[in-house]
Order: C-alpha cells, then sequence, then structure tokens
C-alpha cells in the first residue's frame, strides 16, 4: 500500500469516526435518561406508605424497573416499555444493569391509554443470570403474580411465596393493577452496546465490576436503602 492511499484511508476512517461520534453520544444519553428515570421510580416507591413489603425485599435477588410503561387498547391491547435489569451478588451488593423491553398483548373489554410506572421483584438472581436466550415470557417461562403491598405487612408474604416474579406498577402516584401474563421481556443489546461501548452479553455485564455512571451508582443506593 502506497503513502497517499494510506493516507487517504486514515482521512477517510476519521472522518466516519467524527460523524458517527455525536450519533453514539446521543444514543447514549438515551440509556442515561433511561437509568436516571429508572432510579427516580425507585426512590418514588420508597417513599410510599403502601409499598413493597419487607418481608419480600429480604429475599429479592433480582429487579426489573420500567420507568414508562404505555398500555393502550380498543378491544385488542397491547403494552411496550423499556428498563433496566439488576441482580444482587452473593455479597448483597448489586450488579450494573442490563437494558430490557417488555411487550405485550392482550384481548378484551378495554380501551384507551394508560402510562405505569413497573417494578418487577425477582426471588432469585438465577431467573435472570441464567436466561438462555434473548427473551423470555411472564406467566410462561416465569411464574408471575401481583405483589403484596404494605411496607410492615408479613402476614400476605410469609405464608404464600410460591410465584417467582412479583409485579407492582403506579399510575399517577397511585398502584395500578396491570396483568402482565403472556408478555414478552427481551434483553436490549442495542442499548447495552451503547451505554458500555462495546457488545456484552447480561451474563457479563451482571458480573462487570465498577459504576460506569453516576446514574447507575444512585440506583445501586436506593435499591440498598429499600428496606
Amino acid at each position: 500500500m502506497n503513502f497517499n492511499k494510506s493516507v487517504r484511508i486514515s482521512l477517510a476512517t476519521l472522518c466516519i469516526t467524527v460523524l458517527l461520534a455525536p450519533s453514539l453520544a446521543n444514543a447514549q444519553d438515551k440509556e442515561k435518561k433511561r437509568l436516571q428515570a429508572a432510579g427516580t421510580v425507585l426512590d418514588d416507591f420508597g417513599k410510599m406508605k403502601e409499598s413493597i413489603p419487607s418481608s419480600l425485599l429480604k429475599v429479592t435477588e433480582g429487579i426489573i424497573i420500567v420507568p414508562k410503561l404505555i398500555n393502550a387498547g380498543f378491544v385488542v391491547g397491547g403494552k411496550r416499555g423499556r428498563g433496566i435489569a439488576m441482580v444482587k451478588r452473593e455479597d448483597g451488593s448489586w450488579s450494573n444493569p442490563v437494558f430490557v423491553t417488555i411487550t405485550g398483548g392482550s384481548v378484551g373489554l378495554q380501551v384507551g391509554i394508560q402510562s405505569v410506572e413497573l417494578v418487577l421483584v425477582f426471588k432469585h438472581s438465577s431467573s435472570l443470570t441464567g436466561i438462555k436466550k434473548s427473551s423470555f415470557t411472564l406467566g410462561g417461562d416465569l411464574s408471575i403474580a401481583a405483589g403484596p403491598v404494605g411496607r410492615n405487612s408479613t402476614a400476605n408474604t410469609d405464608y404464600k411465596l410460591d410465584a417467582e416474579v412479583y409485579s407492582y406498577s403506579r399510575s399517577k402516584g397511585l398502584f395500578a393493577g396491570i396483568s402482565l401474563n403472556g408478555a414478552s421481556l427481551e434483553f436490549d443489546t442495542a442499548a447495552d452496546t451503547n451505554f458500555y461501548g462495546k457488545g456484552m452479553g447480561p451474563a457479563e455485564i451482571f458480573a462487570s465490576q465498577g459504576d460506569p455512571d453516576d446514574a447507575v451508582t444512585k440506583i445501586k443506593t436506593s435499591l440498598s436503602s429499600l428496606k
């Protein structure tokens, strides 16, 4: 390869990098905003008197937070939202987040649009770390139930912790019932690549060390304070 050709290739590569840099930065900003929104949801849940019972939080090993789940329909309904998943490590600390999407549909008497904040509580971290495919179905691959509420309540959880996942949905500051049976949760690999700057699988991210962003640090602190 002659010198002039080498220079042209180098300049072309530099131009492509410069052109792509803003879009990559914008993509990463979107994921940071999702993290910040998830942190706000956790803080808001923590302030509520009727929230996730302490007895359930003690056995929680995984969590998914979806700041904005759109539930819309006219006879045929649909759900769509983007969020994050985190698992508790053996030492009690929380992992770095994996980005996820949730989609679902239903048929029945329904009309209107509802936006809810969604928190899914997992009893076992292996339900997330052990997933061997890119998506899984709630109510199919994993049993799911509406979570009991009451910060200091134990009666509702001590005798009946037979589901793997418990759901909490909140609309306009109040808990709102929403069916998630049949909804699909999918790992958002594109968002993971945007945020971490390289392709990483869910297991690799869950096992990674350090806080890649201040928003991640804040979420971990909020999770640790939920008692």
